[in-house]
């Protein structure tokens, strides 16, 4: 009796998920244009600083969806850290920022992922606030043949490439679940490096 329910919910999500998708990303491009037009990265700070891990998850939505245009992805994570943790040790909010940094980044990755594999390419090539050039997108495409799921954590872990696998995932019709755990664990290593490389310098600095 209760396989009904599942499937009838199962049926209606895989309906309305482009639906769903498309409104996260312009739900997404909207904030991103006001805070591109009226924001810097000390705003971001600023954020930050008021509305704590709620901003920052916000944030890493835009950031993951390709629409954060105001403050540098790389900085996001040590800023939240330090404004948010008391000092290295407090290990509990360390663990909490990158923790609502990966879940953030994700859901604006699945977002834009699910957008690409519902519409497809030309859609997203005719969208002014897709910023990627179609050259671009053949070069990541490419990449996305040669190396297969494996480089959607890969780019999602280093600099200037985090992100550009979504969407020759979500072009390549990618199982949704598989692209979402690959999607998060590349953020998570990114994240937790970042980190860690912040509470070195951290802890180099308090020693001076």
């Amino acid at each position: 009796m209760a396989a009904a329910p599942v499937a009838r919910l199962r049926t209606l999500l895989e309906r309305y998920v482009l639906h769903l998708a498309v409104g996260v990303t312009l739900a997404c491009l909207v904030a991103g244009v006001y805070l591109f037009a009226v924001a810097d990265s000390a705003f971001a700070e600023r954020l930050l600083d008021r509305y704590g891990l709620l901003a920052l998850f916000l944030i890493l939505v835009l950031e993951g969806a390709m629409l954060l245009y105001f403050a540098p992805s790389e900085a996001l994570v040590p800023a939240g850290i330090a404004l948010l943790a008391d000092g290295p040790g407090d290990y509990a909010a360390v663990a909490a920022v990158i923790g609502v940094a990966v879940v953030g980044a994700t859901v604006g990755q699945f977002a834009l992922f699910t957008v690409a594999k519902r519409a497809g390419r030309e859609y997203l090539l005719s969208r002014s606030w897709f910023r990627v050039s179609e050259e671009r997108l053949e070069r990541f495409d490419g990449w996305f043949e040669r190396w297969g799921p494996v480089a959607v954590p890969v780019s999602n872990a280093l600099l200037f490439t985090r992100g550009m696998l979504t969407v020759p995932a979500g072009l390549a019709d990618m199982d949704d679940a598989t692209f979402v755990a690959l999607s998060a664990l590349g953020s998570l290593v990114f994240q937790a490096w970042l980190a860690g490389l912040w509470l070195l310098l951290d802890v180099q600095l308090s020693a001076l």
